[in-house]
């Protein structure tokens, strides 16, 4: 099962097993669906746990299990990843990208020069960035179309457009 790392239990939140999770989602409406998720330490084996009651709050969410019902069994989960199964995702419109999608993709300009690979994804304000590495130099590249010419996620390939300065 491919599963897909949604967010970091930070601390306890409370006296009865309630715990804050920094979310790297961007839109929340998928929380709503979930009745249980997978928790992970590090590179420990994962555990799927029931979801008894979950609170969203813009870039946190509070989240409380079946079976952890004080502060030390929470406290027991503070560090662990909060995952969930990848086919719950929702199909994104065309042309839009979840960044697991774009990382490892080979970038290449227009005129077929390999510059490397996109490393990382971060956003920053109004768009994203794509970091691309593994050539001369890492190279950020603003995910807007006049950059960003095509992507082919089959073939795992982004065309760009260096314009001046990149």
């Amino acid at each position: 099962m491919d599963l897909l790392e949604i967010g970091k239990i930070v601390k306890t939140h409370g006296l009865k097993g309630r715990m804050k999770v920094v979310s790297y989602l961007e839109s929340d409406s998928i929380l709503k669906s979930l009745e249980k998720v997978f928790v992970r330490h590090g590179k420990q084996k994962v555990h799927l746990k029931k979801i008894k009651d979950i609170k969203i709050n813009k870039k946190y969410f509070f989240l409380e299990f079946e079976g952890v019902d004080d502060v030390d069994a929470a406290n027991e989960l503070v560090g662990c990843e909060i995952l969930m199964p990848s086919e719950k995702l929702e199909e994104l419109p065309e042309g839009e990208y979840y960044w697991r999608d774009i990382v490892g993709l080979e970038v290449v300009t227009e005129d077929g020069e390999v510059l490397g690979r996109i490393e990382r994804v971060f956003s920053a304000g109004g768009n994203d960035v794509y970091v691309c590495a593994g050539g001369e130099r890492e190279i950020l590249l603003p995910a807007i179309a006049d950059v960003v010419r095509k992507i082919d996620i089959e073939y795992r390939r982004m065309v760009v457009r260096l314009l001046e300065g990149l």
